[in-house]
C-alpha cells in the first residue's frame, strides 16, 4: 500500500467560539435589537458596519458596545 503525502495549508488559527450568554471582553461589537452580533478590532469599523446595516434596515435597533468600557453607544 503506497502511502499519499499530506498536504499542508496554512490556515489563521480558528477564533474562540464566543457564548452567547457572556459579553466580548475585548474590541467592538455590533449590538442589533439587544443581540450580540459582529465583532469588530476598532470602534470606527464597527460603526461603519453599523451605519450601513442601518441604511438598509432603518427598523432596527443598533448599537456599539465597548468591551474595555462596557459601554454601549446607540446608532441614530
Amino acid at each position: 500500500m503506497m502511502k499519499k503525502p499530506v498536504l499542508s495549508i496554512e490556515e489563521a488559527e480558528p477564533k474562540k467560539p464566543t457564548r452567547a450568554d457572556r459579553p466580548p471582553t475585548e474590541g467592538f461589537v455590533m449590538v442589533v435589537d439587544g443581540h450580540f452580533k459582529s465583532e469588530f478590532d476598532t470602534a470606527e469599523a464597527a460603526d461603519a458596519a453599523g451605519r450601513k446595516l442601518k441604511s438598509a434596515y432603518p427598523m432596527l435597533q443598533i448599537e456599539i458596545y465597548d468591551a474595555a468600557t462596557q459601554v454601549r453607544t446607540l446608532l441614530s
